[in-house]
């Protein structure tokens, strides 16, 4: 009986998100947007102040420069309305190996990074991959799926509860976990995919050679000494992320060219 129950309630629950699924990302893929762009570009661009103040920014103008060509580059070539878009950038003065974006397009960047990303077009590569989270309405998506993940878990948790206080939580443990690992984390993978494709075309057309994305991730691959298996995790493994980025030479190495035939030719290095 529970168990016909809940195979309704899914039936049921995926008909509802196709339905909604209606924006399409750059690449074309089908995607759930139901929160408020406005709202969440406030809030990243609240959570940014809080970041300026909290943590310690890079001081050193030819870094700050240098961070802030290849940015601008990237971001020079970004069409629709995320070209008039208030992008900001912040240099933080950590070793962490990292970059990440705010809703909003506001770029956060790691110094640990630049001691990875060895020259302009690595970097090029870090920073096309952040600004296609953007562009492709990441956030907004994470956010839209996670909030009607919640609601199918505590329904089924019901539902496979019994209406007794003890087992609903027990089933929603369980159900947290199996979402987590069967949907948003494939998901997740999936977003950070797309910002790879995304990515290096961003940072072929603006004169940044695609191949050097390759180099990058195999430098991070050779760092990242624990190797967690992929399904666990909310990114592709390195493996995944540099045939994935291979498979898109044909076409980033033709916008390569093309930019360099315009002329497009960044001169950022340090």
């Amino acid at each position: 009986m529970i168990g016909n129950s809940l195979f309704r309630f899914s039936v049921i629950f995926i008909s509802i998100i196709s339905i909604i699924s209606c924006a399409s990302s750059p690449t074309g893929r089908s995607q759930m947007i139901l929160k408020s762009d406005a709202s969440l570009e406030q809030e990243g661009a609240r959570q940014f102040r809080k970041l300026r103040e909290s943590l310690p920014l890079v001081q050193d103008p030819r870094t700050i420069d240098y961070v802030a060509c290849v940015t601008n580059s990237i971001i020079d070539v970004v069409d629709g309305d995320y070209a008039d878009l208030y992008w900001e950038l912040a240099v933080v003065d950590q070793p962490d190996v990292n970059a990440y974006v705010l809703p909003g397009g506001k770029i956060v960047v790691n110094t640990g990074i630049l001691n990875m990303a060895t020259n302009q077009d690595q970097l090029a590569a870090v920073i096309g991959h952040e600004v296609a989270h953007v562009t492709s309405r990441h956030a907004n998506e994470r956010a839209s799926r996670a909030a009607v993940t919640g609601v199918g878990v505590d329904i089924a948790a019901i539902i496979l509860g019994g209406g007794y206080r003890n087992q609903t939580q027990g089933a929603r443990d369980a159900l947290s976990t199996g979402a987590v690992l069967g949907l948003l984390n494939p998901f997740s993978r999936l977003q950070e995919t797309e910002a790879d494709v995304i990515g290096i075309e961003y940072m072929a057309k603006a004169g940044f050679d695609p191949r050097e994305s390759v180099e990058l991730w195999k430098k991070m691959n050779a760092k990242n000494a624990s190797k967690i298996p992929e399904y666990l995790s909310t990114h592709p493994s390195g493996e995944t992320r540099i045939d994935d980025l291979i498979a898109q030479y044909p076409s980033a190495l033709e916008y390569f060219n093309n930019a360099k035939a315009n002329g497009l030719s960044p001169n950022c290095n340090l």
